[in-house]
C-alpha cells in the first residue's frame, strides 16, 4: 500500500496522487453480496434538496459488509481483497466452512489464505473478532460496537485504531482515533488490528474534475452569494460579510456547539476529544 505519483506535464497532476492498489487481489466483486444503489442528488422525497453540492459521479454498487461479525460457528478463509467505492478502507471476502461468503473490513495486514473468527476465546490475531472481555490491555482493536449485539459503528475509517486502556468491573475504558476516551460495556463486539489502507489520508485530489467523479461539485462562498441565499451574501463591492460567519440558517459556524445531548451515552465519556 503506497502512492503513486504523475509526472507534471500539466497543473492538476503535480499534486495528482492516487493508491497503487497493489494488496487489491481481484477487481470482480462477488455478485451476490451486490446491491444496486440509486442516487437522488441530496433531494428527499419531495425533490427538495436538503444536503447540498451533491451529485453527479460514477455509477457503482454497494458491497453488503458484515459489520455485526455475528457468525460464530465457523471459520472464514479470505479468499481475496478487494476495492469498495463506498469506503476509504479495503474490504475481504470471507469463505466459510458452511459455504457462505460475507465481506468484512480488511484489517492492516491481513492477507489472502488468512483465516479469521468470531466468539469468545478466541487467539488474538488479526482479523478476530471478541468482546471486550477477552481483547488484552493495550492491543489494537477496529469496528466497535457501541452497543452490544448492535451493528460496529465505531473505527472503520482507513488507517484508524482504537486502544484498549483498561477494564473495570463491567466495562472497558477505550480511547478512540478522535483523541475521545469512553466506557463500553465489555460484551461489546470488536475486531483486533488497525484498519487496511492508512495512507488514505495522504492522498492529494489534484483536480476539481476527480471530486465531480466522486459526486462532490463545486462549493460556492457564503460572501459571494445573494442575501436572498445566504445571510453573509450581498454587500457592496466584495464584502467579507460584515457578521460573525454562520451557515444559510444564520446558526454560528465558530464556537457554537451543535451535538445533541444524549445522556445515555454522555454519561460513558471518561475526557472529550481534544480541540
Amino acid at each position: 500500500m503506497a502512492l503513486k505519483t504523475y509526472q507534471p506535464i500539466t497543473p492538476a497532476r503535480r499534486y495528482y496522487t492516487v493508491s497503487t492498489f497493489e494488496e487489491i487481489t481481484t477487481s470482480e466483486p462477488h455478485r451476490s453480496l451486490l446491491r444496486v444503489m440509486r442516487k437522488n442528488g441530496g433531494r428527499n422525497n419531495l425533490g427538495r434538496v436538503c444536503t447540498k453540492y451533491r451529485g453527479g459521479g460514477e455509477r457503482r454498487h454497494f458491497r453488503v459488509v458484515d459489520f455485526a461479525r455475528d457468525k460464530t460457528d465457523s471459520e472464514g478463509r479470505i479468499k481475496s481483497v478487494e476495492y469498495d467505492p463506498n469506503r476509504s478502507a479495503r474490504i475481504a471476502l470471507a469463505l466459510y466452512t458452511d459455504g457462505e461468503y460475507r465481506y468484512i473490513l480488511a484489517p492492516d495486514g491481513l492477507r489472502v489464505g488468512d483465516t479469521v473468527r468470531s466468539g469468545r476465546n478466541l487467539p488474538i490475531r488479526v482479523g478476530n473478532a471478541m468482546p471486550l472481555a477477552d481483547v488484552p490491555v493495550g492491543v489494537e482493536i477496529h469496528n466497535l460496537q457501541l452497543l452490544p449485539n448492535a451493528r460496529s459503528y465505531l473505527v472503520r475509517s482507513a488507517g484508524t485504531a482504537a486502544q484498549v486502556m483498561a477494564k473495570e468491573a463491567d466495562h472497558a475504558v477505550v480511547k478512540l482515533p478522535s483523541g475521545e476516551t469512553r466506557k463500553f460495556n465489555l460484551d461489546c463486539r470488536a475486531t483486533i488490528g488497525r484498519v487496511s489502507n492508512p495512507e488514505h489520508k495522504d492522498i492529494s485530489i489534484g483536480k476539481a474534475g476527480r471530486n465531480r467523479h466522486r459526486g462532490i461539485r463545486p462549493r460556492t462562498r457564503a460572501v459571494a452569494k445573494n442575501p436572498v441565499d445566504h445571510p453573509m451574501g450581498g454587500g457592496e463591492g466584495k464584502s467579507s460579510g460584515g457578521r460573525h460567519p454562520c451557515d444559510v440558517t444564520g446558526r454560528p459556524a465558530k464556537g457554537y456547539k451543535t451535538r445533541p445531548r444524549r445522556k445515555f451515552s454522555d454519561r460513558y465519556i471518561l475526557q472529550g476529544r481534544p480541540r
